[in-house]
């Protein structure tokens, strides 16, 4: 059984450690980029949280119409 880290690209299974290192930094930049959405996702998310609630506080904050 082969422990090695492997990466699954476009349905092929390719071991890290027989990758060039062209590969194996352009690897690295995407997984920074995935962490970067990610944590982007995370601050949307937040930010969708306050913006509903400062859209609440504002209808409670209108005058009542008839």
């Amino acid at each position: 059984m082969n422990d090695q880290p492997k990466i699954n690209i476009d349905g092929k299974e390719y071991l890290i450690e027989e990758l060039s290192d062209e590969a194996k930094a352009q690897l690295g930049n995407l997984n920074f980029v995935d962490q970067k959405i990610a944590g982007l996702q995370q601050e949307i998310a937040i930010m969708q949280t306050a913006r509903n609630a400062y859209a609440r506080a504002l209808a409670s904050a209108l005058p009542q119409k008839n």
